[in-house]
Parts: structure tokens; C-alpha cells; sequence
């Protein structure tokens, strides 16, 4: 695997482990989550890398579409939060975390795991 590749996924896996830190304290509750405006800008940075790598990725290597679900959506929100930040809504980014991040957190883990060697 291109060693840019594995660097931007490496990359992703550390914006996810970082937004998981940001609920190690406390489980996971929208209403508190809607209430800490620095938390929601770290998380948002957050999804930005992950776009951002996600992005550099399917354009090295287009076969990353079909290994990483919903990756044109993934980049279509990176763009949402940076240039059109007013329209996102902090409901949008609780559905990412509870239920895109998952999967994606197992997909990446699992790319990262077939290049490491034996």
C-alpha cells in the first residue's frame, strides 16, 4: 500500500480516537453535547480531518470508495463544515458520531490491520 495511504488512514484512526477521548468522562448525551460549544468545535475539526484524509485518499487510490462506506459522503461533510458551517446542525453531527463513526472506526482498523505485516 502507498505510504501516503496509510499515513492518511493512520490519520483518520487518530481523529476518531480523539473524539472518542472527548466522551470518556461522561457517556455520550446529545443535551450536554448541544451544551459544550468547545467539544462540538473539537469534534467538527475532527470530522474535518477525516474528510480531509478521506478525501486524499480516494484520489490517490479510487478503490478506497468501495472499502470505506459512504467515503464520497464523509468528504461531501468535511466541505459541509468548512464552507458552509451555518447549515450544520449539531443534531447531523450527533447521527455521524453514533452511527457512521462506528463503522467506519471497524473499516479503517480493518485496512490498517491487512497492511500490517506478520
Amino acid at each position: 500500500m502507498d505510504k501516503k495511504i496509510l499515513k492518511w488512514l493512520f490519520d483518520v484512526k487518530v481523529a476518531i480516537d480523539e473524539i472518542e477521548s472527548y466522551f470518556i468522562k461522561e457517556q455520550m448525551d446529545f443535551s450536554e453535547y448541544k451544551k459544550n460549544s468547545m467539544r462540538k468545535r473539537a469534534v467538527e475539526r475532527n470530522l474535518e480531518i477525516i474528510g480531509e484524509a478521506i478525501n486524499r485518499i480516494i484520489k490517490t487510490d479510487n478503490s478506497f470508495s468501495s472499502k470505506i462506506t459512504d467515503s464520497i459522503a464523509i468528504v461531501g461533510l468535511r466541505n459541509q463544515v468548512i464552507h458552509a458551517y451555518d447549515n450544520i446542525s449539531d443534531e447531523t453531527i450527533w447521527a455521524i458520531l453514533t452511527n457512521h463513526l462506528p463503522i467506519l472506526k471497524i473499516e479503517i482498523a480493518k485496512l490498517l490491520e491487512d497492511t500490517t505485516p506478520l
